[in-house]
């Protein structure tokens, strides 16, 4: 779960972050119009499906703190190569239908958009035709992948704090949160973006907002999800120690 979340992490940042940085270097920030549309359907693609995947991982602390000894038969290889496959199943068909409902739309001019990467809200505000069925097309399936996802999160993580209050040692008690804490960290970051960018209604849309958040949910995001799991592995944090030692020459670090 953790290398496909690092994957992810990297596609849906690579297809909006290249683009936005050769326009940094532009006097003429420019697009096309089938590299626009194609930028949606990725970022969307792998939007989705990331939140889908955190939902996964949620039920999979779930599933190895609440039934310990029945986790190498619930989530065996096969049972985790299928959730992932129906995370990336759910963000094909997200990003399909909402870039078709977005390229039978027509664009009047002048065609500039008010944020660094073709989302969808942005560029309906372009659109001279009527885009009612296309803010209805993201209440309906955004609305409902957020709401399967969050209750799939919810439902594990009450289950789970139910759990730990139980036990009665107070060395297991945070070795669980321990476990928990990097998945409930990116979680908080990634719902909390996405729920400010798209559960907003469009008459009260703040596109400066947006764009902050936007930053926020696609480069800052992506980057720090490594470092929240990498820090909380003893491993890796010993491997950094040794590395710095031999840097600087340091005896204790």
């Amino acid at each position: 779960f953790l290398t496909s979340l690092s994957f992810l992490d990297i596609c849906y940042s690579s297809s909006v972050t290249p683009k936005f940085l050769s326009n940094l270097l532009k006097e003429k920030k420019i697009i096309s119009y089938g590299g626009c549309f194609t930028q949606l359907y990725f970022y969307a693609l792998f939007a989705t499906t990331e939140c889908y995947l955190l939902a996964v991982m949620a039920y999979d602390r779930y599933v190895a703190i609440c039934n310990p000894l029945l986790y190498l038969i619930t989530m065996s290889p096969r049972k985790c190569v299928q959730l992932i496959a129906i995370s990336y199943i759910a963000g094909i068909i997200n990003a399909f239908v909402h870039t078709m409902a977005a390229s039978r739309l027509s664009f009047c001019g002048p065609n500039f958009i008010k944020n660094f990467y073709c989302d969808a809200p942005p560029l309906f505000a372009l659109s001279c035709s009527d885009i009612s069925l296309n803010y209805l097309l993201i209440f309906v399936f955004v609305g409902f992948n957020i709401t399967i996802t969050s209750l799939t999160v919810l439902t594990s993580y009450t289950y789970i704090l139910v759990t730990i209050f139980k036990i009665h040692s107070a060395k297991s008690r945070r070795k669980a949160f321990s476990t928990c804490s990097s998945h409930l960290m990116v979680i908080t970051i990634f719902y909390g973006c996405l729920s400010f960018m798209y559960a907003q209604p469009s008459s009260r849309q703040n596109y400066q907002l947006d764009q902050m958040a936007s930053v926020l949910y696609v480069v800052v995001t992506p980057m720090l999800n490594p470092l929240i799991y990498s820090m909380r592995n003893q491993e890796v944090r010993n491997a950094f120690r040794n590395i710095l030692r031999r840097t600087f020459h340091v005896k204790h670090i």
